[in-house]
């Protein structure tokens, strides 16, 4: 029996998971009205599986920081601090894996929907057309959309944040956690990238990027469609939405596991950091300064300020 495909706006074929509903391939929509309800049964696998993939959407980057910098990453740092602090998340997914990297029966990821209004929110156009025309559906964000501090109160109470035994995965995700921790504390991003991941820490103990994992992977490049493609991995749900890319970055990071790292990650150099952020890169297995760095007099005195950007905003890696 030939199985159906599907050709999507691009001409791309679709594979028969992709066709499928969210709630088919295990992917489960919360909205305001199911938040508590999908939160009790988090909490119920999260012992069973505690690593937590996670990727978030959010209306891309209109502005840039100006001043002077003390490196790239501090740069970058700052341009994501200064976007985070301006605009509003959109989506979050969270996909469940045990420690041999398998889903739980049924549901394994909840992709949270957030409040966001078009007339009203700051955005990028280019982002918010890429997020509709993967499905993401604005009026019903806009109607039925999960208010930010309902759900940081929720979470704070889970057990999945504030908990060193979960182990967060991830993928390029400085601007993925930058919006978490926004709605955690319920205020702007640190000045300082160094308080960033004091934060980060805290709420986060343990974190694989696994685009920084990738520093130390023979041939593996890109973005995270890129990388799947090259482990041979099949994308369930539609790109550019949280839950198919959180679930796509726990399968990506369990396969390099095992084919890069004999299933067993040095905590030292990778547990913590995240990729494009930070002084200091792995590069085949040994750790290194940035050689990007500034000498320490060219240092701003004051944290730099931002001004809306004129120039296109770089779209999502994932």
């Amino acid at each position: 029996m030939v199985m159906p495909v599907a050709t999507s706006n691009s001409g791309i074929l679709l594979s028969h998971q992709a066709m499928k509903s969210n709630e088919e391939n295990g992917i489960r929509d919360v909205w305001n009205h199911n938040m508590e309800e999908e939160f009790k049964a988090m909490r119920r696998i999260v012992h069973k599986y505690p690593y937590v993939a996670m990727d978030t959407e959010f209306p891309g980057v209109v502005a840039r920081p100006i001043g002077e910098f003390r490196s790239t990453a501090d740069y970058q740092y700052q341009l994501l601090r200064c976007n985070v602090d301006l605009l509003r998340i959109i989506q979050l997914g969270m996909t469940f894996l045990d420690e041999e990297g398998n889903s739980p029966p049924g549901v394994s990821t909840w992709q949270f929907n957030f409040k966001f209004n078009l007339t009203e929110d700051m955005y990028a156009q280019d982002s918010i057309d890429l997020l509709h025309n993967s499905g993401i559906q604005f009026k019903k964000h806009e109607d039925d959309g999960i208010d930010v501090a309902e759900f940081a109160e929720l979470i704070m109470t889970s057990g999945i944040i504030l908990n060193s035994n979960v182990r967060w995965l991830s993928f390029h995700s400085g601007y993925d956690f930058g919006y978490m921790l926004k709605l955690l504390t319920n205020t702007t991003l640190p000045a300082e990238e160094s308080e960033f991941f004091e934060l980060l820490r805290l709420y986060f103990p343990v974190i694989y990027d696994v685009k920084y994992l990738m520093k130390s992977c023979k041939n593996l490049k890109g973005g995270l469609q890129e990388v799947a493609e090259q482990l041979e991995l099949e994308r369930v749900g539609p790109q550019h939405q949280a839950g198919s890319d959180s679930l796509l970055t726990g399968f990506a990071f369990f396969k390099m596991r095992e084919m890069f790292f004999e299933d067993n990650i040095d905590d030292a150099k990778y547990c913590g950091h995240l990729y494009g952020l930070g002084t200091s890169y792995v590069q085949n297995g040994n750790i290194g300064s940035n050689s990007n760095s500034i000498p320490e007099a060219s240092q701003p005195s004051e944290p730099a300020t931002a001004v809306l950007s004129s120039t296109p905003p770089p779209t999502n890696s994932t």
